[in-house]
C-alpha cells in the first residue's frame, strides 16, 4: 500500500530571488534520493511561499524494491591465475561486491570469459529511512547566500522555524539545528493561524484556509487575473516586467492587487526616471495610456486581502511621494551641472587600476571612434557628432541621478545633453552607445550611437585582455561576453563594412600609444579572434545546423557579415536543393586531391583532355564573378555559380587519371583542382555537412 508524503520546510522570510531555484532544487533533490533509495512513487508537486519550501510526493510505496543485479568482474584470464587459483583481482572483485568466490559465475561475452556475482537486496521499511534520507536533502541544498543562527554549525538560506515530514498520516521524527518535525504548518502571518496536517493530500486547501495560496502557479495567475481585470476597467495600460513579476509572485502568500496615483506634477520628470524609481524601490508597476505615456498611477501588490485598501494606498503613496521628490530634487540639480565640469570629474574615478581612470577610457573611446569612423568612410557631419558623443558618451555617470539609480547610464545623458543643447543626433548617441545592453536588447538604430558603442566595448575587452582577464568558465565580471556579443549584433544589424581584426587592430593601437600592452599584440589579437568565434559561433548556432556553423566558420568568420550571409545561403540550400548532396560530394573529391597540390597555377598548354579542358574554362569564366559576388554579401548567388561546376567536375573525373604518370600533367591537374578547391574553401569546408 502506499501513502503521500509530505515535507515543508518553515523559515523566515527568503529573498525572493532565491525562492523559485530553491523550490526546484528541493523537488529534484527529492525525485533523485527516492530514485536511489529504490522507493517507487507517484507525482512530485513542489510548493513556495516566502516562509516555506514545500515537496508533495503522492503514492509513496511502504517498503523499497527489492534488488536484484548481476555484477560483472575481470576476464576469467584475469581472475584465475596459472594455477587456477582466484587472483588478487578476483578476491578484490568478491570484497567489493560483499560475495565470496564460490558466488562466481562466468559468462561469455564477445568470445571473452568474465567474473559474473548475483547480489540481491531486501528492501526495508521506507519509514525506517525517511528521517535519514530528508535530513540528507536538507544538508545537501544550496543557496547563492547562507545563514548561521544561534549557535548551530548548520547553514540554510533562512533560519528554519518550523518542519512538516508526514508519511501519509505519521510524522517522521527528525530534528535539525533544535526545531523537531511535526505535524503543524502556519497560516498567513497576519491573517491565518497555525494548521494541524492530518494528511498531506489536505496541504494545499488547509493552507488556503488560512490565507495561503501555496501553489506558485496558482498564485502568478492570481496576480496576472487582477492586474488585467484592473487593467481592463481602468482603460489602462498596466506595464509588468516579467522579472518584477517573478519578484513580487515570491514577496506575497495572498496577493491582492491595488492602485495608488502620484501628483501630475512629477510628470515633467522623464518617465524612465518614474518607473525606474517604482519598479526598482517600490516593486510597483507602472502605468501607461494606449500610446505609451506614463500616468500618474502605479499598481501594487500587497501581501493580504482586499480589506482596508484605501488605507493602503494611501500609505503607498506616501512613500513613493518621498522617492519621487528625491527623484526630482536629483533631476534638477543634475542640469545645474554643466557637462565640461562633469567631464572633468571623470578624472578622478577609477575605471581599473591597470587602465587608467574613466577620462582616459573617454580618450580612448574617442580615438577608437575616430579611427572607425575613417575606416567606415561615414560624411563630414557624422564623423564630427560621432567624435563629440565619444567625448561626451561618460558625463551622466557623475550625476546625482545616476549615482542612485545606475541603470539610468545613458538615459540620463541623453535628456541632459539635449537640455544643454546638444545636438540629437549626439544625445540620441550618449543612450544609445550602451547598447545592447543585455541579451535580446535591439543594437543602436543611429550610426554614430553604433561607432561609439563599439569603439567602447572593444576598449574595455582589449583592455581587459592586455591585462589577462580573459572570461573563464561563468566567471566574467566585466560582462566582456556580453559586450563582444554587442559589437556582433551592431555590425550585423547594421551591415558595417568592417572586419574584426579591423576593430582588433584599432584597439590595440590605441592601447599601445596610450598605456602599452601587458602582453604580445599577436597574442591579444589571437584570443580576441578566438573569444570572437564564440560569439559569432553562437549567433550562428540560433537558427542553423551546427554543421552548418561548422562549415561555414572554418572558412573564417573575421568578416562577420559574409560568414552570416553564408551560413544563411547554406543552410537554404541543404534543406531546399534535392540534389545538392551530390553537388557536395563532387566538392569533396576536389578537396581530396586538392590537399596533394603544391601550387595553384594552372598552365593551360598541358591541359589536353576535352574534359579538364572544358572544367579549367568553366571554372575561369565563373572564378572573377564569383569573387566579387562573395565579397558583396550576395552568398546565394555565389553558392549557385559554385554549384554550376558540378557536371563538369563529374565529367572531369570520369575522363581523366589525375594522379598520371607524367609529373607535369599530374602537378598541373592537381593545380587545376586547387584552384577550384581554393574557391570552395573561401565559401565553406563543406566536408563538415553531416547527411542523414
Amino acid at each position: 500500500m502506499a501513502k503521500d508524503l509530505l515535507f515543508e520546510i518553515g523559515l523566515e522570510e527568503m529573498p525572493a530571488r532565491f525562492i523559485r531555484a530553491a523550490m526546484e532544487q528541493l523537488k529534484e533533490r527529492t525525485e533523485k534520493w527516492l530514485e536511489e533509495s529504490v522507493i517507487k512513487h507517484g507525482a512530485v508537486e513542489s510548493y513556495a511561499t516566502p516562509r516555506r519550501l514545500t515537496v508533495l510526493i503522492k503514492d509513496v510505496a511502504e517498503k523499497q524494491e527489492d534488488v536484484h543485479e548481476e555484477v560483472k568482474g575481470p576476464s576469467r584470464k584475469i581472475a584465475l591465475d596459472d594455477k587456477g587459483e582466484w587472483s588478487k583481482a578476483a578476491l578484490g572483485f568478491a570484497r567489493s561486491q560483499g560475495a565470496s568466490p564460490e558466488q562466481f559465475t562466468f559468462k561469455d561475452v564477445g568470445g571473452t570469459e568474465y567474473v559474473y556475482v548475483n547480489k540481491s537486496t531486501t528492501g526495508v521499511e521506507t519509514s525506517q529511512i525517511l528521517a535519514e534520507g530528508l535530513l540528507g536533502i536538507l544538508h545537501a541544498m544550496n543557496f547563492p547566500k547562507n545563514m548561521r543562527w544561534g549557535n548551530y554549525d548548520f547553514k540554510f538560506v533562512r533560519p528554519i522555524r518550523w518542519i512538516i515530514a508526514l508519511f501519509g498520516s505519521d510524522v517522521v521524527d527528525l530534528e535539525i539545528a533544535g526545531v523537531k518535525s511535526g505535524n503543524v504548518t502556519r497560516g498567513h502571518r497576519f491573517l491565518g493561524q497555525d494548521i494541524t496536517i492530518q494528511e498531506p493530500s489536505t496541504y494545499v486547501e488547509a493552507l488556503r484556509l488560512q490565507h495561503v495560496i501555496a501553489d506558485v502557479k496558482e498564485r502568478q495567475e492570481l496576480i496576472q487575473n487582477q492586474i488585467n481585470a484592473l487593467a481592463k476597467d481602468k482603460d489602462w495600460n498596466i506595464a509588468v516586467k516579467d522579472d518584477l513579476l517573478e519578484e513580487v509572485l515570491f514577496l506575497v502568500e495572498t496577493p491582492t492587487v491595488l492602485f495608488g496615483k502620484f501628483e501630475e506634477s512629477f510628470l515633467n520628470i522623464p518617465q524612465e526616471v518614474l518607473i525606474t524609481s517604482m519598479r526598482e524601490h517600490q516593486r510597483y508597476f507602472p502605468v501607461l495610456d494606449k500610446q505609451g505615456a506614463l500616468l500618474p498611477f502605479f499598481v501594487t501588490v500587497r501581501n493580504g486581502d482586499a480589506s482596508s485598501l484605501d488605507v493602503i494606498a494611501r500609505g503607498n503613496e506616501k512613500v513613493l511621494r518621498a522617492r519621487l521628490s528625491d527623484a526630482k530634487f536629483f533631476y534638477e540639480e543634475d542640469q545645474k551641472l554643466a557637462i565640461k565640469d562633469a567631464l572633468s570629474k571623470l578624472e578622478s574615478i577609477v575605471f581599473h587600476e591597470e587602465m587608467g581612470t574613466v577620462g582616459d577610457k573617454v580618450r580612448r573611446i574617442r580615438r577608437n571612434a575616430e579611427k572607425l569612423s575613417t575606416l567606415l568612410k561615414v560624411d563630414t557631419g557624422t564623423s564630427e557628432a560621432v567624435n563629440r558623443t565619444a567625448e561626451i558618451c561618460k558625463f551622466d555617470l557623475v550625476t546625482q541621478m545616476v549615482y542612485e539609480f545606475p541603470e539610468l547610464q545613458g538615459v540620463m545623458g541623453e535628456d541632459y545633453a539635449r537640455k544643454a543643447g546638444e545636438s540629437e543626433s549626439v544625445a540620441k548617441g550618449v543612450f544609445e552607445h550602451y547598447q545592447p545592453r543585455f541579451s535580446g536588447e535591439s543594437a543602436p538604430s543611429s550610426e554614430v550611437g553604433s561607432i561609439v558603442s563599439i569603439a567602447d566595448k572593444i576598449d574595455t575587452i582589449t583592455g581587459c585582455f592586455s591585462i589577462g582577464i580573459i572570461p573563464t568558465g561563468s566567471q566574467d565580471p566585466y560582462g566582456l561576453r556580453r559586450q563582444a556579443a554587442g559589437i556582433v549584433q551592431i555590425v550585423l544589424d547594421h551591415k558595417l563594412d568592417i572586419t574584426l581584426s579591423d576593430i582588433f587592430t584599432i584597439a590595440l593601437e590605441t592601447h599601445e600609444q596610450f598605456h602599452g600592452l601587458k602582453r604580445s599584440e599577436e597574442e591579444i589579437s589571437k584570443d580576441l579572434m578566438d573569444f570572437f568565434g564564440l560569439r559569432v559561433r553562437k549567433t550562428l548556432s540560433d537558427s542553423l545546423r551546427y554543421d552548418v556553423v561548422d562549415a561555414v566558420m572554418a572558412a573564417g568568420y573575421d568578416d562577420v557579415v559574409s560568414v552570416v550571409d553564408r551560413g544563411a545561403a547554406l543552410m537554404d540550400a541543404v534543406n531546399g536543393q534535392e540534389d545538392f548532396k551530390t553537388t557536395v560530394e563532387s566538392w569533396n573529391r576536389v578537396s581530396n586531391l586538392a590537399a596533394k597540390a603544391d601550387f595553384l597555377t594552372v598552365r593551360s598548354d598541358l591541359l589536353s583532355d576535352p574534359a579538364e579542358k572544358q572544367l579549367y574554362e568553366d571554372w575561369r569564366s565563373i572564378n572573377e564573378k564569383y569573387s566579387s559576388t562573395l565579397n558583396d554579401d550576395n552568398a546565394v548567388d555565389a553558392l549557385k555559380l559554385l554549384s554550376g561546376l558540378k557536371n563538369e567536375i563529374t565529367s572531369f573525373f570520369d575522363a581523366v587519371m589525375v594522379m598520371a604518370e607524367d609529373e607535369d600533367i599530374r602537378k598541373n591537374r592537381l593545380a587545376l583542382l586547387a584552384a577550384i578547391d581554393n574557391d570552395l574553401k573561401q565559401f565553406a569546408d563543406f566536408s563538415k555537412l553531416v547527411w542523414a
